[in-house]
């Protein structure tokens, strides 16, 4: 296995993993209801994780790199416009 795509898989989880957070935060926000905010989380958590397995096995380096930034990105507007 490459080192670029350890390492873009690195990011995209220390990315991913508030993102996750944030979600769940704003699903609170939105409706009252613990059973919506763990559904968000583990949607978004599931999705992080099945983008980082692509990242690490089959998804080209721009491609990687480019959803690494996607995903950084939105985490900072997220934080910020909150």
């Amino acid at each position: 296995m490459e080192t670029w795509r350890i390492i873009a898989t690195v990011l995209l989880a220390a990315a991913g993993l508030p993102l996750v957070l944030v979600v769940m935060a704003k699903v609170r926000d939105r409706v009252n209801s613990s059973a919506q905010v763990a559904i968000g989380g583990a949607v978004t958590f599931t999705a992080l994780v099945v983008v980082a397995v692509l990242t690490l096995t089959v998804l080209p380096g721009l491609l990687t790199w480019i959803i690494v930034a996607v995903v950084a990105a939105a985490v900072g507007v997220m934080v910020l416009a909150s």
